[in-house]
């Protein structure tokens, strides 16, 4: 199985996020794909080149950085699925307009063209907010499947919502048979 894994920037669920990267290799080759900001912002959570190095040395494949490496993917068939965790509110937006202008976006739009599944874990602190209009608009569109997520600190975060980035393989099982796993709402 070839598997696409794209990152964004909410950086603060790559320890829970890269350990599946590594996971999902027993299924098949798995390409990463590096948001902008995954690829090139040091934060709290670790430097840029490093999550860069973990991903190359988890996978054995060099991470694709830039539109022009990932447009190929729809042309070229080169994924049966394409998986984007974390997903970050920004992401959903664009994806739900319709819009690539970065390597994950492009990387979803080439790979729509198929006809073949996107598999969506969403990290977001607006997504009870702003990003829900575009967590609905992907959930009613064709070919985009949701990993189950919840609040992650409904207290003092309450508008956030996090995957539970552990289900990324049932997701994934359920996702390519054109099926939706549930409960998606956890």
């Amino acid at each position: 199985m070839e598997i696409g894994f794209a990152m964004c920037g909410s950086f603060c669920t790559y320890a829970k996020v890269l350990p599946v990267l590594e996971q999902l290799c027993q299924y098949g080759r798995v390409t990463p794909i590096f948001s902008e900001a995954a690829s090139h912002v040091n934060s709290r959570f670790g430097d840029a080149e490093a999550h860069l190095e973990t991903a190359r040395r988890l996978s054995g494949q060099e991470p694709l950085l830039t539109i022009s490496q990932v447009e190929p993917i729809g042309p070229k068939k080169l994924f049966d699925i394409l998986i984007i965790a974390p997903c970050t509110g920004n992401t959903l937006a664009k994806l739900a307009c319709s819009i690539a202008d970065g390597p994950v976006t492009m990387a979803a739009k080439s790979h729509l063209r198929n006809g073949r599944p996107i598999l969506v874990a969403v990290s977001t602190n607006d997504g009870l907010a702003g990003a829900a209009e575009n967590i609905g608009k992907l959930l009613a569109k064709k070919h985009y499947y949701f990993i189950p997520f919840g609040q992650d600190d409904p207290k003092e975060k309450p508008t956030s919502l996090v995957a539970d980035f552990s289900q990324i393989p049932q997701a994934m099982e359920a996702a390519l048979q054109g099926k939706q796993l549930q409960p998606i709402l956890l």
